[in-house]
Order: structure tokens, then sequence, then C-alpha cells
């Protein structure tokens, strides 16, 4: 079983950033691909960015530039997604997501708004 912990979020002017983590535990495959959706209020749930376990990087079109996703140097199951220049339509609840084999694996979410 996987489990994966989000933390970071809170509310942020527009122009702020704010680091998002996700540390992952349980049983994890050194092949893995770890990322970040977000879901607002009335929408789908969306993908914000992905990083594989080679570190290979993929991005929603409207965070290019913006955001940034890594893993942490020691603890390869911790990633972390960096937000800059936030804007209020970037207000939503962010999930962890962690895919190994068949096998997907969501956190609980964390919220992060986005507001003078």
């Amino acid at each position: 079983q996987v489990q994966l912990v989000e933390s970071g979020g809170g509310l942020v002017q527009p122009g702020g950033s704010l680091r998002l983590s996700c540390a992952a535990s349980g049983t994890i495959f050194s092949t893995n691909t770890m990322g970040w959706y977000r879901q607002a209020p009335g929408k789908q749930r969306e993908l914000v960015a992905t990083i594989s376990y080679v570190g290979n990087t993929n991005y929603a079109d409207s965070v290019k530039g913006r955001f940034t996703i890594s893993r942490d140097n020691v603890k390869i199951t911790t990633v972390y997604l960096q937000m800059n220049n936030l804007k209020p339509e970037d207000t939503a609840d962010y999930y962890c997501h962690l895919v190994q084999g068949y096998l997907g694996y969501w956190g609980q979410g964390t919220q992060v708004t986005v507001s003078s």
C-alpha cells in the first residue's frame, strides 16, 4: 500500500509564491511517476505537472514558466511543486499523485487560495 501526504498549501496574494510538498511512503517502486493535479470548485480535476523516475517533467500550459516540479535529491519519494507568480485562477485543491505499474494513488489534497 502507498500513502501520500501533501503539505504547504495556504492563502497567498496574487503574484506570490508557495511550495507544496508530497511525501510518499509504503511500497514504492523505483520506476514511478509522481505528479500534481488540481481541482477548482465546480471544475474537473486537471493535470498540473508530473515528473518521472528519471526526472522527465511535463506541465500544463497554464502553469508553464511559473511552476516547477522536482524530486528531493535524497528522499526521491518526496516531490515538490514550486509555484511562483500565482494567479487567482490557480485557486484549487492540489492533489499529489503517484503511478507505479498499473496502480495509481492519491493524496488527501491541500488547499491553495490566491486572493487579495
